[in-house]
């Protein structure tokens, strides 16, 4: 069991942090290989003595830079009371979902993302149609059984 430290930011009375992490690198597989073809491109020009070998490197090195700033973009955390996305940069948090107004856990997975270990955790509201999303969580049916156990006993979603 982990608590708020300073760029955590501060918890509630009460509270203590169960679980923090940010997507994983893989959710950014498209990035990787938008990079790669980049990075070939300028490549090939640098050994054929083409003009603008250089600027098609940079921007390889660019997409990678973006990569690593989109990752650190959001940051998921559940404590014993919530389930917080915050703004990494800004330490605002951008959504939160209460564990006591969680109807359902979900997860949604494709090919891909089943392949490379990771999926979307989908929190489904007891009140109306309110979702939080964490997207490309790694093992994310770990973190479902992590939430699961937080809710109380007899809960709906417990029962699915």
């Amino acid at each position: 069991m982990v608590t708020s430290d300073e760029t955590a930011g501060p918890l509630m009375a009460g509270e203590t942090e169960r679980w923090r992490a940010y997507p994983a690198w893989s959710q950014f597989t498209w990035l990787y290989f938008l990079s790669l073809i980049t990075g070939l491109r300028g490549w090939i020009f640098l050994q054929f003595g083409v003009v603008g070998g250089e600027v098609w490197l940079a921007g390889a090195a660019i997409l990678l830079v973006v990569a690593a700033v989109l990752r650190h973009w959001a940051q998921y955390r559940l404590t014993s009371q919530r389930v917080i996305v915050k703004n990494w940069y800004t330490g605002r948090e951008i959504h939160t979902m209460a564990i006591s107004d969680i109807r359902e856990v979900a997860i949604m997975q494709g090919p891909l993302a089943q392949f490379l270990g990771i999926g979307t955790v989908v929190l489904h509201a007891v009140s109306g149609d309110r979702l939080l999303s964490l997207r490309g969580v790694s093992e994310p049916e770990v973190l479902k059984t992590r939430i699961e156990a937080l809710l109380p006993r007899g809960h709906s979603a417990l029962s699915h």
